[in-house]
């Protein structure tokens, strides 16, 4: 028996084998019956890839392209729709529909299908083309020749950096850094090779590349606006917000009335803690165009963050106006966590969802929004389907592992040991200023936050990258040679580092003597911070798993955060950061890190105020225990949680939805019982 199932599972393994190279056998075959105009061949050959993958892009393209060749035109409808909905971004199905409403006598269809292709895929020189033809035929001149200057603009650059362009847009990232990288070892001073190249470590993560190359860039060519957004995007992205304020400054000096300039300028102000001068831009740009979806959106961000929560609603409300698929709006108002949806807004919802040509993010916006609502309405299997679905959208964009992340917690206890921490005792920074506030995001760290940021001798500033962006450093692209290089660095270059970080992070204070660091992944590098500022304060911030972890699975976040996209991921996560924490507690300092419990400051606010200051060695302040009245930016999604008197809403949320989270709690295993982490 054991002999006939293991020939059962590898016959079972040659057939699906035979079945991939009969896919890729047939799809090779349509490509040449397209060549060849056999069109009826091309189509058969395609639809039997599609009988065993319905979704496949390739073969749906492909047989669109056929059935339009064979005047099929209602089959070739078929299959561009079909495209559209395994696949609503990707830009040659857009092209492949303008062709067909052009050969069909749609124009405006057609005009509006090539203009979607460019949005998704810049590099389809035939969209640039048709559409510069159709608009011309219709009158609209202007649109033409801005669809010309692209064309020709494509037309102009070297063929195998159209080439990259096409791969990055077609999700074949690595494929374009290939041959980019290939293409700048020829051409070494290439600048839009440069900024390619940039926008692809952008995408991958790789942001101090991005921000050389960038910057070398711009110094070649200091009059190319493009470099220039570029380069904003990305110090942004690293948070260097008075940097890419300062070139945001650069291109709006140039021309004040223009208002992409106008924008970039207002959102880099935000960033810097402007607000007022960001609210002044949102609104010339409003004046001028009053229904701009997203300036519409980062005004109402910009109130929010500011605590004007009214005005803000009402900003977003104007934005789904304008747009009614402006997914980010939608969640915008379901991220204040306070509002409550009309039942005209959530049908609303549910329509856009119904749409085909709904892009991937407003859709994963729209999802998580809808969650909101039904959860509001206690319609808790409706609430979770849409969670779900967000989620699942959301975990196919990310190359998350569980299983990696889980060496790479288990690399900072084997590497990080007490010898370690004795050896290098009085070494680094002595600086006593910062306070590390970590843990997991939803665990309560905002809270944390605002009643420490409250008192009188200490600045809340942002969830800052200075740990994350060193650690990058150390580990060095490609050789992970981070954790293991803590036990190579000298006292000089411990100190070094801390003192780097107390400088690089003063630009967020606003002159008391300590400051909040809240990032909360920190905890992954207790033991650098600890070398490198031996003085600064350490808080755990714990919540109950369950709560701490469907909160997180329904939080849509800005930013990073990937393990939060899955029940069994976010399960995992939270249990490797629990057997982290209790290793930085054996191997360090009694009393080094100090664990607050978000269910205990819920029970006795005023003991754990005084717990937390203690610990901080600082005088007790009655503004702490009145933290809600505190006017700061806050930009979290807790922004208006932490505005309020404390209230015990979201203790046990989980609850309700139990019926769904098996696989959460098998992650978690005894943990769920332990109930405190």
């Amino acid at each position: 028996m054991a002999a006939a199932s293991r020939y059962g599972i590898g016959e079972c393994k040659v057939s699906r084998a035979a079945a991939v190279q009969t896919d890729e056998s047939l799809l090779e075959d349509a490509k040449e019956a397209l060549r060849n105009r056999a069109y009826d061949r091309a189509i058969s050959s395609c639809e039997a890839i599609l009988a065993r993958d319905p979704a496949n892009n390739e073969a749906l393209y492909i047989a669109a392209v056929a059935a339009r060749f064979a005047s099929q035109f209602d089959l070739a409808r078929n299959f561009v729709l079909r495209l559209r909905e395994a696949a609503p971004e990707y830009g040659r199905g857009w092209q492949e529909a303008g062709h067909l409403a052009r050969d069909t006598g749609n124009i405006a269809e057609a005009i509006s299908a090539y203009r979607r292709a460019c949005e998704f895929n810049p590099s389809l020189e035939a969209s640039w083309t048709h559409q510069t033809q159709l608009l011309a035929r219709s009158g609209r001149q202007a649109e033409a020749q801005a669809c010309i200057a692209q064309a020709e603009r494509l037309a102009g650059l070297p063929r195998a950096l159209v080439a990259v362009l096409n791969h990055i847009h077609e999700g074949r990232v690595l494929r374009a850094e290939e041959l980019c990288r290939r293409f700048l070892h020829e051409h070494p001073h290439h600048v839009e090779a440069m900024r390619l190249l940039a926008d692809i470590g952008s995408r991958l993560g790789v942001l101090d590349d991005a921000e050389f190359l960038l910057e070398s860039a711009v110094g070649f060519e200091p009059d190319n606006i493009q470099l220039r957004l570029d380069y904003i995007q990305v110090l942004r992205k690293r948070q260097k917000f008075a940097a890419a304020r300062e070139q945001a400054q650069g291109l709006y000096d140039r021309d004040p009335e223009n208002p992409l300039f106008q924008s970039h300028l207002a959102i880099e102000s935000m960033q810097t803690g402007d607000y007022d001068k960001a609210l002044e831009l949102f609104d010339t740009i409003l004046a001028r165009l009053p229904e701009d979806p997203a300036t519409l959106t980062s005004r109402g961000h910009a109130l929010k963050t500011f605590g004007r929560q009214q005005e803000a609603v009402a900003s977003y409300r104007a934005a789904t106006a304008a747009r009614p698929g402006q997914g980010d709006a939608y969640y915008a108002l379901a991220n204040l966590k306070t509002y409550r949806f009309e039942d005209g807004e959530v049908a609303a919802m549910r329509d856009q969802l119904d749409r085909n040509d709904l892009r991937l993010m407003d859709r994963v916006h729209l999802n998580f929004a809808l969650g909101k609502a039904h959860e509001d309405r206690r319609e808790y299997a409706e609430s979770f389907s849409f969670y779900d679905a967000g989620n699942a959208l959301k975990r196919q964009q990310l190359r998350y592992s569980a299983d990696q992340m889980t060496e790479e917690l288990r690399a900072q206890s084997l590497t990080c040991t007490a010898e370690l921490f004795e050896r290098h005792g009085g070494h680094g920074c002595a600086a006593p200023d910062p306070i590390f506030i970590l843990g997991l995001p939803r665990a309560g760290s905002t809270l944390l936050e605002q009643i420490l940021a409250s008192h009188s001798q200490v600045d809340g500033t942002l969830e800052l990258p200075d740990i994350l962006a060193l650690a990058q450093q150390l580990k060095g692209r490609g050789r992970d040679r981070y954790p293991a290089v803590l036990h190579e660095l000298t006292a000089e270059q411990l100190r070094e580092m801390g003192e780097a970080y107390i400088e690089n992070t003063r630009i967020h204070r606003r002159g008391a003597p300590f400051f909040i660091d809240k990032m909360p992944n920190n905890f992954r590098h207790i033991g650098l911070i600890h070398l490198i500022l031996p003085n600064a304060k350490i808080i755990d911030a714990r919540r109950a798993p369950m709560d701490c972890c469907f909160s997180g699975f329904k939080q849509l976040f800005a930013d990073g955060q990937q393990f939060t996209y899955g029940l069994t991921e976010i399960g995992r996560y939270y249990s490797d950061y629990v057997d982290l924490m209790d290793h930085w507690d054996e191997v360090l300092p009694q009393g080094r890190i100090l664990r607050v419990r978000h269910e205990d400051v819920l029970a006795d606010l005023e003991g754990q105020v005084r717990r937390m200051l203690d610990y901080l060695e600082l005088p007790f302040e009655q503004a702490c225990l009145e933290f809600h009245k505190t006017e700061r930016a806050v930009r979290t999604a807790s922004s208006e949680q932490v505005r309020r008197p404390l209230n015990t809403s979201g203790v046990e949320q989980w609850k309700p939805f139990e019926p769904w989270l098996g696989p959460l709690k098998v992650a978690l295993g005894s943990l769920v019982e332990a109930n405190r982490g």
